[in-house]
């Protein structure tokens, strides 16, 4: 039978490369890490991993055990602190993963409030995943998913938190400004300044530029939205954000909101969770200040 330890082994020798510096996460010495795998192929009768100098290798029967591992460790990890949780008198944890980079200045701020109304429940940040978001909230490695993005799973219900459009950001005095109207040609020598995503997660790429068969001169990714619009205000770039959030920085730096195309690019943002969780209180609660939240942000001057 495959156990826990196993699962450990396999996973740090996946991390670490070599036998020395697993057994050191591990807390084993060398010869008992050795031992623990010698036995482990003899029990599963099958190679699962094969020496290639100092590291080690994994061979196919040793990648699916990894795969393996990757997958359950997470939801273990998860059932312990759950467990410890309730022992410790508290209600539990929320974990929340995010898909949406520019949703982190609106989260702490509902996060802030939650904590104050829920003091029994704790929450943990996720928001970079070994598979997509929604396969860590099928495989309750997450609870609560902020996405702007809509995938139909019978297993999953869909919260939507509001409908928002793309605006460009440049300089005051950037040329761009002075057009009546943003065609996807206007940025073929700009550099774009982005978020550290997937270019297919873009959506003024993939909805607006990529059908025109057009690429900025320079893709530039950043993950401070506050360096990222430091840059713009100093014409080193250009970005694309939330209008709700892009209000929020035009009075008080050197930069213009323009709307792009004739018809813009509109999104919505969602809250995804599984449908059997949909009655738990705190999940509840954290939708409702979420949307409230949201609500107060848009109706901003």
């Amino acid at each position: 039978m495959i156990e826990h330890s196993h699962l450990k082994i396999i996973q740090e020798l996946h991390h670490k490369g070599t036998l020395t510096e697993a057994a050191a996460s591990l807390c084993l010495s060398q010869s008992a890490l050795s031992h623990q795998i010698r036995y482990l192929e003899k029990k599963m009768e099958v190679r699962l991993w094969e020496r290639k100098g100092r590291n080690l290798r994994l061979t196919q029967a040793g990648e699916l055990l990894l795969q393996t591992a990757q997958q359950v460790l997470p939801v273990l990890e998860q059932t312990e602190n759950m467990l410890k949780a309730y022992g410790e008198g508290r209600q539990g944890i929320l974990r929340i993963g995010v898909e949406c980079y520019p949703c982190f200045e609106w989260l702490s701020g509902v996060i802030g409030t939650f904590l104050q109304q829920m003091p029994d429940v704790d929450i943990d940040i996720v928001n970079k995943f070994q598979f997509t978001g929604l396969e860590g909230l099928l495989n309750h490695h997450i609870d609560l998913l902020v996405t702007p993005d809509k995938e139909k799973k019978d297993t999953i219900h869909y919260e939507e938190l509001l409908n928002y459009e793309l605006v460009l950001l440049t300089a005051n005095q950037h040329k761009l400004t002075k057009q009546k109207s943003i065609t996807p040609e206007h940025f073929s020598n700009e550099t774009l300044l982005t978020f550290p995503v997937n270019s297919d997660r873009l959506d003024f790429l993939t909805q607006f530029l990529n059908p025109a068969f057009i690429m900025p001169a320079r893709i530039k990714k950043i993950e401070s939205i506050d360096l990222m619009l430091q840059m713009v205000a100093l014409e080193r770039g250009i970005c694309v954000l939330p209008e709700w959030l892009a209000d929020t920085y035009i009075e008080k730096m050197n930069i213009k909101k323009i709307y792009i195309g004739k018809n813009g690019i509109q999104k919505k943002l969602f809250v995804a969770l599984r449908k059997q969780d949909r009655e738990v209180s705190y999940i509840n609660q954290f939708i409702m200040i979420g949307k409230k939240a949201v609500n107060r942000l848009i109706q901003k001057p």
